[in-house]
């Protein structure tokens, strides 16, 4: 390599280091500001706050371990189970109202089509006796009302 390439490519190397020094202080900055204020660190959080990206922070196994190590600290405590209980016992409940409720539908929608046949067939019987003794089976006329 030639002196002046060599130079270009230390100045570089120097330049991403400075950066990522930078990077670094601003996310260890960006956790102390959050533990200080007591929000939850988290990786969202000190993206945010730092202006560094996820992977950056990822890519850092200091930074990752103690934002992991932070994170975790601050969990908020499961619910008890008793209320998980409540709640999976109301949601039972009521999917089995729906589903007796849904078969007592399909069982009345069943009942008035088999009574709307019957109401047919028991017409259509009517029209032909209707016929066969010489009647006319025309449908009744409806009354019209003029005004006075």
């Amino acid at each position: 390599m030639t002196d002046s390439r060599t130079k270009r490519t230390q100045t570089l190397a120097a330049a991403a280091q400075a950066k990522s020094q930078a990077k670094t202080e601003a996310a260890e900055k960006a956790i102390r500001v959050l533990v200080k204020r007591g929000e939850p660190v988290t990786f969202q959080a000190v993206q945010r706050e730092a202006g560094v990206s996820h992977a950056f922070l990822y890519n850092h196994p200091d930074l990752r371990g103690r934002i992991e190590r932070l994170r975790a600290q601050a969990r908020p405590i499961p619910a008890p189970a008793p209320a998980a209980d409540t709640e999976s016992s109301l949601v039972l409940a009521l999917t089995g109202q729906l589903t007796r409720l849904k078969k007592q539908h399909r069982q009345e929608i069943q009942t008035l089509r088999e009574a709307l046949e019957q109401a047919h067939g028991e017409n259509l019987d009517l029209r032909r006796e209707l016929a066969r003794r010489g009647g006319t089976a025309t449908r009744p006329q409806t009354a019209v009302i003029s005004p006075c």
